[in-house]
């Protein structure tokens, strides 16, 4: 198991704190229940794309029925990742901000995406996509309110 470098957040730069705070707000905008995620994808200092956790496009704005998470769930990363698709503006050597570590399909679009640095705030129940991400040459941050000695 790797580990991931934990960055303070007192210690970042003032725009990578925004983006961070950002995610926070990004994810008050899902309706999920048990877990709201949100994303940010940032390339030369722009933001290109955002998402949270919600039902795909056409479909009700359930995520959880009897808290077992429905099928027609997207993720976050996910969200943002297909959001930039339509976009002119590549992710190709990108960064993605999160509130969570991402999970394993997550991390496979992210590497696909060609986003280069993953940084997030809370870790996720599996560790497999943050794995995966440092495996394929990623740059995986995670950022803590609280200095660690």
């Amino acid at each position: 198991m790797h580990k991931i470098p934990i960055i303070h957040k007192v210690t970042m730069k003032k725009k990578s704190k925004l983006y961070l705070d950002l995610t926070s707000r990004i994810a008050e905008e899902s309706y999920c229940k048990r877990l709201q995620v949100g994303s940010l994808i940032v390339k030369d200092g722009n933001i290109i794309s955002f998402g949270y956790n919600g039902s795909i496009k056409g479909f009700p704005n359930i995520c959880e029925e009897n808290d077992v998470t429905l099928d027609s769930v997207l993720h976050a990363e996910s969200n943002a990742i297909t959001k930039a698709c339509k976009s002119p503006i590549s992710t190709e050597d990108a960064t993605m901000y999160c509130t969570h570590a991402c999970c394993v399909h997550c991390a496979k679009l992210i590497i696909q995406s060609g986003i280069t640095t993953f940084v997030y705030i809370r870790d996720y129940r599996d560790r497999s996509g943050v794995e995966l991400l440092i495996a394929a040459g990623l740059d995986v941050f995670k950022a803590t309110e609280v200095e660690q000695h």
